[in-house]
């Protein structure tokens, strides 16, 4: 039996039909449309490099079913630049050396840019740290991490008051 349902992936429409209602959000992106950005780590939940936004709230798409998506906008990590402008957390992260291997890191600039536009990232360290706990770095970059992200932090509040002024 296959299922037909429409998302909204990085800004585009996309009509998908679903041969199986149990894919996930994770096998869809890699598997099915190409979009090998967000990545498979534990499969489980618990490592984070699998982090998108789900109409706007980081969510872990090895959990995520599909089928229950109908009409949600996904953004994933081949989103997030404009062209070769980078988004102000990408750029963050390679200012500030967020990452090593970097296998994990288009799940914590995810994880970041949702803890940023939830309001939850702040300039303190230790809320920030809290904030990205559910994404793991093995090569533990944790430092240049909480720096990006108070970095980009910074950078987007600038920019929203240049655009309000």
């Amino acid at each position: 039996m296959s299922l037909s349902i429409r998302l909204t992936i990085n800004g585009a429409p996309r009509d998908i039909e679903l041969n199986d209602a149990r894919v996930t959000l994770l096998d869809l992106l890699r598997e099915r449309l190409a979009m090998p950005g967000t990545k498979k780590g534990c499969d489980r939940g618990q490592c984070g490099a699998c982090t998108v936004l789900l109409n706007g709230r980081r969510v872990n798409s090895c959990l995520t079913l599909a089928a229950t998506l109908d009409g949600a906008e996904v953004m994933t990590i081949e989103g997030l630049a404009d062209g070769d402008r980078l988004h102000p957390v990408q750029a963050a992260f390679i200012d500030h050396d967020g990452f090593q291997c970097g296998y994990c890191t288009p799940g914590q600039i995810m994880s970041a840019v949702g803890l940023i536009s939830e309001g939850r990232a702040g300039d303190d360290p230790d809320r920030i740290r809290e904030g990205m706990s559910g994404n793991i770095c093995r090569c533990a970059a944790y430092h240049g991490i909480t720096l990006a992200v108070q970095d980009a932090t910074r950078r987007m509040a600038e920019t929203d008051r240049e655009t309000a002024a």
